[in-house]
């Protein structure tokens, strides 16, 4: 009986009890080796298991199989075989390896995107994660390699299904940047803007101890999103954003804080220019299409300004104002607006005027409600973690070493000042 025969036998008899399975462990550990050097019977050994019951010594073997070149003709067959081994496995046994199993997601990642076939993909790699995450608030390696296929294949709303849980473990640094970068590209292609911030801006001021190529892109896109969806933006980052990102973000970026700036103006041909003038990097960056919508939001922020002013309005001075071509277009763009709730007026068309009214929204309807009540318990909840975790953190000995480091041997306040009975 061959060698690779034994293992198969091994992990038949050894995949029922805790113990068993933790023997077998170190077997399988212990036998990488041989593994990799006669993967020409890991098939037939593959065939012989059941994932379900065999998932660890299934998994062992599998990464072995995969790590291989492959003919273009077995992509299929293998990226099927791995889709089934990750919607049957079972995750108790495949989290005791977990770089084994995260090393097969990405070998079938590969394997779709070869294909042409990201779809593929998405549903396995959906299944993976569930069944390697600890919790919800956990971030595996294999969240950005999901995502990044739902991008590939236009699979918006299934990314989107992740993207809500608030992350407070990470496995590696890395993951986290690349978990926003597409979650932020995610949700602009769903229009869902303030979340689509959100995860751009944790990627800009999450922690760097050197300058990030993730950070840079989302940075690009964090201002001209900024810029689609608040009409502004502010060059200054938040204090806690790392000091190497402080210095040299607006360096890499210095096309786009050159387009905020003028659009921060209100003049449209001053923003075209500056457009024009780096249309060829903004093409290269494959950002011109949210250029593009920057620049047509500078219309509807100088309609937005004209109703702090006026009360009613022709469309031939809203074509004037904010230097349109026709009313025509005025109208068209004043149409847009109101439907979008981002203006509240009425066009009366026969005599081309526009009035503009006070925002109906009272605050009190059910729907608001619930918003503001779903808000604010996720508000406690996280406040709550962030106490809880502070918490850990003060008592940790690592962290209570390395701040015991840094602090000056004595510290004047550390000392009571002398009672004035006992002065000399």
């Amino acid at each position: 009986m061959g060698t690779v025969e034994v293992l198969v036998a091994q992990i038949q008899g050894l995949s029922s009890t805790a113990g068993d399975i933790s023997r077998l462990h170190t077997i399988l550990k212990q036998s990488e080796e041989l593994l990799h050097s006669d993967t020409a019977c890991l098939p037939s050994a593959l065939a012989q298991l059941d994932a379900s019951k065999h998932s660890l010594g299934y998994l062992y073997i599998l990464e072995a199989y995969t790590s291989v070149p492959i003919s273009q003709e077995q992509y299929s067959s293998t990226a099927l075989t791995i889709s089934r081994f990750l919607s049957s496995c079972n995750p108790e046994q495949i989290r005791l390896a977990p770089e084994k199993f995260v090393s097969v997601c990405k070998r079938l990642k590969d394997q779709v995107v070869l294909l042409e076939a990201p779809i593929r993909g998405v549903a396995p790699l959906l299944t993976a994660i569930r069944k390697l995450q600890i919790s919800s608030e956990h971030l595996t390696t294999i969240h950005p390699e999901f995502l990044l296929l739902c991008l590939l294949a236009k699979c918006y709303k299934t990314g989107r299904s992740i993207l809500d849980n608030d992350i407070l473990e990470v496995d590696q640094p890395r993951d986290l940047f690349l978990y926003c970068y597409y979650g932020g590209m995610i949700c602009i292609g769903l229009k869902l803007f303030p979340k689509a911030l959100e995860l751009l801006h944790n990627a800009v001021t999450s922690p760097m101890s050197s300058m990030n190529a993730i950070a840079v892109e989302a940075y690009k896109k964090y201002i001209l999103l900024s810029l689609i969806y608040n009409g502004q933006f502010s060059i200054s980052l938040p204090k806690y954003t790392s000091s190497v990102a402080q210095r040299n973000l607006k360096i890499f970026c210095q096309p786009y804080i050159e387009l905020a700036n003028s659009y921060s103006t209100g003049n449209v041909d001053e923003l075209d220019t500056v457009f024009q003038t780096n249309r060829e990097k903004f093409e290269n960056d494959n950002n011109l299409g949210l250029v593009k919508q920057a620049v047509s939001s500078l219309y509807k922020r100088n309609i937005q300004r004209l109703t702090q002013t006026y009360l009613t309005l022709s469309l031939q001075d809203i074509a004037n104002s904010v230097k349109l071509n026709s009313p025509k277009e005025a109208e068209m763009h004043v149409l847009r607006m109101i439907q979008d709730g981002e203006i509240f007026a009425t066009i009366n068309q026969k005599d081309g005027m526009v009035s503009f009214l006070e925002d109906s929204e009272q605050y009190k309807s059910c729907k608001m409600v619930e918003h503001i009540d779903s808000s604010i318990q996720r508000m406690m909840k996280l406040a709550k973690k962030l106490t809880a975790m502070d918490e850990s953190i003060s008592y940790d000995p690592l962290y209570l070493a390395k701040a015991g480091r840094e602090r000056q041997r004595f510290d004047y306040d550390d000392f009571d000042s002398v009672p004035q009975k006992f002065n000399i």
